[in-house]
């Protein structure tokens, strides 16, 4: 049956390629059948020996009839099932028409669509030729598309870019074309196709033009590059107007210094005093620019050590004191007890904000006080640090304005008060880059609260500062004008378990004292030094303990004799060990002589900050040190603040007289004990020297001279460089003798 198919198949594919010749066939074969057929029977009837019979005849006619009409039925019923058939076929035709219309419609839409894209489609075989581009391809290569289909024409590249390879196998890659418009920066996407089965894959190339990001990046790229140079300059020019100023204002603050150490008239001490002033304040001014100048330039460095919080705390209440009390202001610090006893950060950032924040404050306040207080955050580790102020606040819309550089809340106070504006500025940024927060709440003419809130993980290694007195079940009395810090006494006392009683009025304390037994009373100096000395003899039939609060500077006012009723004394600011320590103390019961108690501290403390001034002097048996300065101000000075100190100076003015006196001292077998090298000296530098003089030490034998560099410049980069140097340590200018004498008594100086 196979071969029978097969002919019927190439029977049919025959008649339809050649539908004339089988119209040929099928009419000669019609006509052959029924001219024989007619001229058989004509001739057949018509003949002598027919046997012609007209019944038979007529049979026969019925019966060709009859199987006409058969033959006519059946050529009509097939006639029928046909035309079905074709209609069939017709509608078929119909809707593969519509379906071939929709695809040649669909097709011209994504002909156009390609054609109308602003991106460059190339396809390529595998020869390279190519095969299909859109019409911008054409413009850019200003040709016509018959001239590029089949050639290999590739644009000139003038810069190859970088390039990288997708997931999906994608070649993704930028080139710098030279076209008719000019050159173009085209970003490539290259990947294999396959539109047939049968046939290989070609090379899709989609190119988009991106000149003017390119242009655009490369011209940010260009102008980051100049504001990093112009950052860099700004911070070279800083570092050396910073080191010419300091320069002559080590001389200035240094010699000022010496004048007030020897004998003087009051009007001279006045004019002394107010050299010195001056002299620091330009400094502090030097020191904001210099942080700004840091911060703006992205230099800020952090560190991450375990410090202790309340000392920090306690410790900037106590160095921003005087200034408080100078201007009758109070300063008081509470740090909540449920904080760790010791946290890692950057202490120095940390305490340069907090002052910042409080000496703003004191400047800012003319009565009242300021307070600083540390208590958990709303976060875990967030510790948030307040400082707030009774001055005279800020005005709602000048609150954000402070903030910014060179900014202050309008110009009455930076007329009033003076600054630069820019310690705000700086405060906020140092906290950002610590990853916390600023945020103020000010009324004018109440006070202003500024919130530090930081996140301080907690020291695995830390042990509490003190042990806090268990004081329940026990009263303690506070006689103190409503005040800062008598509203942080008692938050203290409260604490640690104390019924506290906050009393303002003398007569109303005397009137409580016999109501109780009281574990202590606590007196402020401030309601007079009689008064308090009534108040602590009224109270000693019911409390046997009576402390005094009293400033530095009032401490000297303390009645004398045996009859004192007081058992002890606390300097204000408060710190917290130190009223732990006097409320779980045992009682005194009397103190017949308790400023002969503060005049012998007062004393020990002046003899023991004098043994430390002097302990290089006296270990050290009197050192040789070599002081390589080329300005003779500050030569005269480090010669002056050595020689009081106890030790042997000898200037080099050079970097070259510093080596040849180091070389000669080394020779004669009395090798200098210390060097303090300059690092800005004509000719030789006091880098290139202590690299000579510690390539020397390398090459021979003996002990390693300590180097202490003596410089005005501050930036990181220049402590890097003295380090590398070989150097081991860095004193920065201007220089006092407290700051030398403990430069001295450091470990770099023990061989």
């Amino acid at each position: 049956m196979g071969w029978m198919v097969r002919i019927k198949l190439h029977l049919r594919r025959f008649s339809r390629r050649h539908q004339w010749i089988m119209l040929a066939v099928r009419s000669f074969v019609i006509f052959s059948a029924t001219f024989g057929g007619a001229y058989g029977f004509i001739a057949g009837s018509r003949s002598e020996h027919s046997g012609y019979n007209p019944n038979n005849f007529a049979i026969g006619a019925s019966f060709l009839f009859a199987v006409a009409c058969l033959a006519l039925a059946t050529v009509s019923m097939r006639l029928r099932f046909l035309r079905r058939k074709m209609r069939k076929i017709a509608l078929h035709n119909e809707a593969l028409a519509d379906r071939n219309w929709e695809l040649q419609e669909a097709e011209d839409r994504a002909r156009s669509l390609f054609e109308s894209q602003s991106d460059l489609i190339v396809l390529r075989d595998a020869e390279g030729k190519i095969t299909f581009v859109n019409d911008t391809y054409c413009e850019l290569a200003r040709k016509q598309r018959l001239e590029l289909i089949g050639s290999r024409f590739q644009f000139t590249v003038l810069e190859q870019g970088e390039s990288a390879i997708e997931s999906s196998g994608t070649r993704i890659h930028d080139q710098r074309i030279e076209t008719a418009l000019g050159a173009r920066w085209i970003a490539w996407r290259e990947a294999l196709v396959r539109f047939d089965a049968g046939a290989p894959a070609e090379m899709q190339c989609v190119g988009r033009d991106v000149t003017d990001r390119t242009e655009s990046e490369r011209a940010l790229s260009e102008a980051r590059d100049q504001a990093d140079a112009a950052n860099r300059a700004k911070s070279r020019f800083l570092a050396m107007a910073s080191h010419e100023i300091r320069t002559p204002l080590n001389g200035i603050i240094g010699m000022s210094g010496l004048l007030l150490d020897t004998v003087l008239t009051p009007e001279q001490m006045t004019y002394a005093k107010a050299v010195k002033t001056s002299g620091d304040a330009l400094i502090a001014l030097i020191e904001e620019l210099l942080d700004y100048s840091k911060i703006e330039a992205g230099k800020i460095d952090l560190e991450s050590r375990p410090f202790a919080l309340a000392a920090l705390i306690e410790g900037i209440t106590e160095l921003l004191a005087p200034r408080a009390q100078a201007r009758k202001l109070e300063i008081a610090a509470f740090i909540d007890e449920r904080l760790p006893a010791q946290v890692i950060g950057d202490a120095a950032r940390l305490r340069q904000v907090l002052l910042n924040l409080a000496g703003n404050a004191i400047k800012f306040t003319a009565t009242g006080g300021v307070a600083l207080i540390v208590e958990p955050g709303i976060w875990p580790n967030e510790i948030s640090f307040l400082v707030r102020d009774t001055g005279i606040g800020i005005a709602p819309e000048a609150q954000q304005r402070i903030f910014r550089e060179f900014e202050q809340a309008d110009e009455r106070i930076a007329r009033s008060y003076g600054g630069t504006g820019l310690g705000l500025s700086i405060s906020e940024r140092i906290i950002k880059r610590m990853g916390g927060r600023i945020t103020l709440e000010s009324t004018p003419g109440v006070g202003s609260t500024f919130e530090v809130s930081l996140s301080l993980a907690a020291s695995h290694n830390e042990s509490p500062p003190f042990v806090a007195p268990d004081l329940s079940g026990r009263s303690v009395m506070l006689v103190a004008p409503q005040s800062i810090e008598a509203s942080l006494i008692e938050r203290r006392l409260e604490r640690w378990g104390g019924q506290t009683c906050v009393v303002s009025d003398s007569e109303v304390a005397r009137a409580l004292l016999p109501e109780r037994s009281w574990h202590a009373v606590l007196l402020d100096h401030a309601l007079g030094a009689e008064e308090v000395e009534a108040l602590a003899e009224a109270a000693k039939p019911f409390a046997p303990q009576r402390i005094v609060l009293v400033t530095p500077a009032t401490r000297q006012e303390l009645q004398s004799g045996t009859a004192s009723a007081l058992t002890a004394y606390l300097v204000k600011p408060l710190r917290a060990a130190s009223l732990a320590a006097r409320l779980a103390g045992p009682p005194e019961v009397t103190a017949p002589s308790l400023v002969e108690q503060s005049l012998a501290e007062q004393s020990l403390a002046e003899e023991t900050l004098t043994e430390a001034a002097m302990a290089p002097a006296i270990t050290s048996r009197g050192l040789s040190v070599l002081v390589a300065e080329d300005n003779e101000i500050n030569a005269l000075l480090m010669r002056s603040l050595l020689t009081r100190l106890g030790h042997q100076a000898v200037i080099a003015t050079s970097g070259e007289e510093a080596l040849e006196s180091w070389l000669a001292a080394k020779s004669a077998g009395t090798p200098y004990d210390l060097v303090l090298m300059d690092i800005q000296m004509p000719g030789l530098d006091g880098i290139e020297a202590t690299k000579r003089i510690r390539v020397h030490e390398a090459a021979g034998a003996g002990r390693r001279t300590p180097i202490l560099a003596l410089t005005a410049n501050t930036l990181v980069e220049d402590r890097y460089a003295c380090f590398e140097a070989g150097m081991d340590g860095f004193l920065v200018k201007p220089l006092d003798r407290e700051k030398l004498a403990e430069a001295l008594a450091g470990r770099q100086l023990v061989a």
